[in-house]
């Protein structure tokens, strides 16, 4: 059963069956929760996947004010509203920080954590870069326009994966002309915590690290930190994918 709810600020996509094990999904950067939905039906059909749009994401509430602490604090009060006490927490990119975050300020709330290709302490300066990337967020002339940027961008996703990247995210605003559901200020914001110092997931949760073997941004010395206050000691498996192969799957 796929169905979207608004619950406060966040607009949350859900898929399967509520009564089966509930499993919180975190997008990435200028992401959204349905980019969840095929992976969910594929490989997570024993759990219930519950993605929302991350504040200034998609649907949900387009704030400049979409800081680390804020995103962090909005999953507990979603689980609040859901009636749910502990859950599986998977976030991919961005999403790892936020998960990983998560872990350190809600431990009560997180059984077993996924971290796919965490976006941990990246460099300051291609932060930087990006962050004026979204200053403003690129416009297009047509949906086509849109889709063939992204096809460039994303080299191994299928046809599927680019249609339905159009109808969830871009929208023709006033003047005609189509961007993506994305607060540029919510993106500034991202990139800066990104750059911060790491930080480690909570040792008293079972945590499993997914690195793409292309990806090239997750440093060795994190994966062994990790490896090092892990509280199961998992092995660390690698995608073959890029990470942007790794997100036609979400």
């Amino acid at each position: 059963m796929n169905r979207a709810i608004r619950i406060g600020s966040l607009h949350v996509h859900s898929y399967g069956n509520p009564s089966d094990r509930p499993l919180v999904a975190l997008h990435g950067i200028k992401g959204h929760g349905a980019r969840w939905r095929h992976l969910a039906a594929a490989h997570l059909t024993e759990s219930y996947v519950i993605a929302p749009d991350l504040r200034g994401h998609g649907h949900s509430a387009m704030e400049p004010s979409g800081d680390l602490e804020r995103q962090v604090a909005d999953v507990p009060a979603m689980l609040d509203s859901l009636g749910l006490t502990r859950v599986d927490v998977m976030g991919h990119s961005y999403g790892s920080l936020v998960a990983t975050h998560l872990s350190r300020t809600a431990p009560e709330r997180i059984d077993r954590l996924v971290l796919l290709d965490p976006s941990v302490q990246l460099p300051a300066q291609s932060m930087r870069e990006q962050a004026r990337r979204a200053m403003p967020l690129p416009s297009y002339d047509t949906p086509e326009h849109a889709r063939a940027e992204r096809a460039a961008a994303w080299p191994f996703a299928s046809r599927q994966t680019l249609d339905d990247e159009g109808e969830e995210q871009l929208a023709q605003g006033p003047d005609g002309r189509w961007r993506r559901r994305v607060e540029a200020a919510a993106v500034v914001t991202a990139c800066s915590a990104m750059a911060r110092p790491q930080i480690l997931p909570s040792p008293t949760a079972d945590t499993l690290l997914t690195i793409a073997r292309r990806s090239g941004f997750v440093r060795s010395e994190y994966v062994a930190d990790c490896a090092a206050c892990s509280a199961t000691n998992r092995p660390l498996p690698r995608w073959p994918q890029t990470t942007m192969a790794s997100r036609r799957m979400v």
